[in-house]
This record gives structure tokens, sequence and C-alpha cells, in this order.
């Protein structure tokens, strides 16, 4: 059973009046069902939306607006005639079954970073090419198009705007991964790990190998699934193909923090003696960022459920020039918002059904 979608005149595809098959692979994902809800919430221009993920949840309910939908096997047959397909559970899955989609001429959003290595594959982020005022070439069928990490995107974001006062001198940034980072199996363990501490109890770590409930983590036990260290190299490599070679250097590092959800990060910056709060504040705000004012800073409460990123300003106590942005943001909602804006900017050149 598939979920109609209505169109809408604010999609620039809508505007032509052409409707496209969609599936949406891990849909029982926190991303997949977040991908699914802003499809619609966005009016995406989709005739259908397939819900496919592992045979685990077959059968699961999950609702596309005010529709029901089932989830459906992951099988080469579901990809014919779809248009788009977003990849939205871990990245062994997608790496398993994304070429179904591609040999069935759909094209490939990915945000669970698995493609990026594929021949052709493009990471994106469309804040950052309409702050830059980047028009990519439309490609008849393009190879995967990547969505950067949210922890990317905010940080591109940030440092582009900061280019208004000046190119920063030195910019260094502390970034906390929540749970929800590592799917509905990373806030379960992160639960049941503040369950068992609290009855005295042994403590799941399938997915971190290490104790992260009232903890901050470094780095992940040996026999963790991922490490901290590949997610942080993933982060700056998002960065750069979305700020290119003329982004400020910038330094980072990646703790996995006890909290479910929202992405946060410290970022300071060394700007000229001369700069102020008043006009990095100026620079930063715009669309896509909200500045909190001096004593009402954000957090990953106020954050939930917001397509924006919140940031905090104050400046260093020690030295002239330097700054301290903070900044959370709801990874798993501008994660959806960058990928279905990634399939609308190719929609424009994207006809309908099956490519021959």
């Amino acid at each position: 059973m598939n979920t109609p979608v209505k169109s809408s005149p604010s999609s620039p595809a809508a505007t032509r009046g052409h409707l496209f098959r969609v599936a949406v692979v891990g849909a029982a994902s926190l991303k997949g069902k977040e991908v699914a809800d802003f499809l619609n919430e966005r009016n995406f221009p989709a005739t259908d939306v397939r819900l496919l993920d592992d045979d685990a949840v077959l059968g699961q309910l999950e609702s596309v607006g005010d529709e029901m939908n089932f989830i459906q096997s992951v099988r080469p047959e579901q990809f014919e005639h779809v248009d788009f397909a977003f990849f939205a559970g871990d990245p062994a899955s997608t790496r398993k079954c994304w070429k179904m989609a591609r040999n069935a001429g759909s094209t490939i959003v990915d945000l669970s970073g698995a493609l990026e290595d594929e021949p052709g594959a493009s990471v994106r982020s469309l804040w950052m090419e309409r702050e830059m005022g980047l028009i990519p070439p439309p490609e008849l069928q393009p190879a995967p198009c990547v969505a950067a990490h949210p922890a990317a995107l905010m940080l591109g974001l940030l440092l582009l705007r900061l280019q208004k006062v000046g190119t920063p001198a030195r910019a260094v940034a502390t970034v906390f991964e929540p749970a929800s980072g590592y799917d509905q199996k990373g806030m379960d363990e992160l639960h049941q790990q503040t369950v068992n501490l609290l009855s005295f109890q042994p403590l799941p770590k399938d997915v971190y190998d290490a104790q992260l409930a009232f903890n901050l983590l470094a780095s992940y036990g040996s026999a963790a699934r991922t490490s901290l260290a590949s997610v942080e190299a993933r982060i700056l490599r998002h960065l750069h193909h979305i700020g290119g070679p003329q982004f400020p250097e910038l330094s980072l590092i990646l703790l996995q923090a006890p909290v479910f959800h929202g992405q946060a990060l410290a970022l300071f910056v060394q700007m000229s003696a001369t700069s102020d709060l008043d006009s990095l504040r100026n620079a930063i705000s715009g669309e896509h960022i909200v500045v909190a004012a001096k004593d009402d800073l954000p957090n990953n409460v106020s954050a939930a459920g917001q397509g924006d990123i919140l940031v905090g300003l104050r400046q260093d106590s020690t030295q002239a020039g330097g700054f301290w942005l903070w900044a959370v943001a709801d990874n798993l909602r501008i994660a959806a918002i960058n990928a279905v804006e990634c399939a609308e900017s190719m929609a424009a050149t994207r006809p309908v059904g099956k490519i021959q």
C-alpha cells in the first residue's frame, strides 16, 4: 500500500506539474521517519511514498502525514519506476542494497554516509550552496548525493557567515554527538545503561562498548561498531566538501555525550581585535540561524523539533577578538531537511519514471 503525498506550488517540480515516486529505505529508523514526515510537510511532489526496511520490521505501520503505510521489504522490484530513493538506515544496510535503486534508475540521496566514496558521489548542503550562490550543473542521471553530516552543516554555515566580519585567524570546535546519531539502538543502549546503573545491574555495551550513561566519551571501546575518530574525520571531510578549500582551517574534537537527542557544539573563533558581539550577531543571523538573547541561551531541549540552528554568543574573557559560539540543532530534523532539499534541487532535471 502506497501513500499519496500532496503536491504544492511551493515545490519547484510541482510548478511544472511533475509528480515523482519516492522510496525511503530504512523507513523504521529515526532518520527514515523524519524524512517521511518532512516529505509530507514540505509537500514534496510525490504520487506515492514506499517505506522499505529490513525483514525484522516488515509489516510495521508508519505514518506519512495523515496516512498510515506498511513497511515493505527491500527488493529490486520495489525500486521499479522510483524516481528518488532516500537511504536513511545504517551504512551497512545502505551498502547492501543501494545498487538495486541505482540499477532501476533511481536518483539516490544518502543520509547514512555510506556512499561518499562511490565514483562521482557528491556531499551536499543546500543551505551552504544557496549561501555561496552555487548552482550545481544538472545531470540526467546523477551519482549518489550524500547529505552532509549535521555537525558539518552547522559548522559550515556559521564559519561562512563569520567571514562577513573577517576570516577567523583560528577556529576550534568541540562537537557533542547525541545517542540518536546511532539511531534507536544508540538511544536504547543509553537508556538501558542508565536504568541498570541505578539498579546496580551489568551495563549493555553492544553499541558503544563503554559506559556512556552519566559519562562523556572521547573514544569507544574496541568492540564498538564504529569509532568516534571515524565520525570526527567524516565531519571534517564533509565540511571540506560543502565549504571548499578556501574555508578557514578548523581544529575539531568529537565527544560522545550522554544525551538522547540534539547536536550541540562549542566553536571558538579568533577574529580581529576590533570585532564585537554586535557585528558577529549581525553576520550570522538570518535564514536557518536564530541567535538567542544573551540571557536565554539555547539547549538540546529547546532545539528539539526545530528546523533552524540555535546559537548563543559570548566574548572570550581573556583574548581580544576571541568569541565563543554555542550552537544546538535537532540533528534528525536538519538532516531530513537537507536530504529533501537535495532531492528538490535534482528534481528540476529529473524525468518522471525510470531512465532507460
